[in-house]
């Protein structure tokens, strides 16, 4: 009589590992999956993205001097505007330039937008030869 009875022996240590290794590989796939799973806030991130950050100018010439202003800027917000070189024969020769672009500054700061600024009548052609500049500079600091 042949019998197809065959037994196996196994050891405990043999069992043990197995089922660390087992754990630890499965514990390995699940810490992948979650790393490199999509995120879902990515759309809606890129959607606020208003600029690409940096420095923008835009050229102004006043009389015979070429002033740049500079408009920094972040992913959504600007950051700050100023006039680069403002040399002293500029503010000798154009006194409203300087107060009206701290004036125009503070405002679009603090609002985020070029549009409802407040300026004296006096400052009113310097302010919108200003905000045309300001305006060029964020249309180049543009992400759309």
């Amino acid at each position: 009589m042949s019998s197809k009875t065959k037994i196996v022996v196994l050891r405990m240590k043999e069992i043990i590992y197995t089922a660390i290794f087992a754990g630890l590989g499965i514990l390995l796939v699940l810490l992948l999956l979650f790393m490199f799973r999509p995120k879902q806030d990515t759309p809606a991130s890129s959607s606020q993205t208003l600029y690409i950050p940096g420095v923008y100018s835009a050229s102004l010439t006043l009389g015979s001097q070429e002033v740049n202003v500079e408009v920094a800027v972040d992913s959504d917000r600007i950051t700050g505007i100023t006039m680069v070189p403002l040399s002293d024969s500029v503010t000798t020769m154009y006194p409203l330039v300087e107060p009206s672009l701290q004036n125009l500054t503070r405002q679009i700061c603090e609002s985020q937008s070029l549009e409802h600024l407040n300026y004296s009548e006096e400052s009113r052609y310097t302010s919108q030869v200003l905000l045309r500049a300001i305006r060029t500079a964020l249309e180049k600091a543009s992400a759309k």
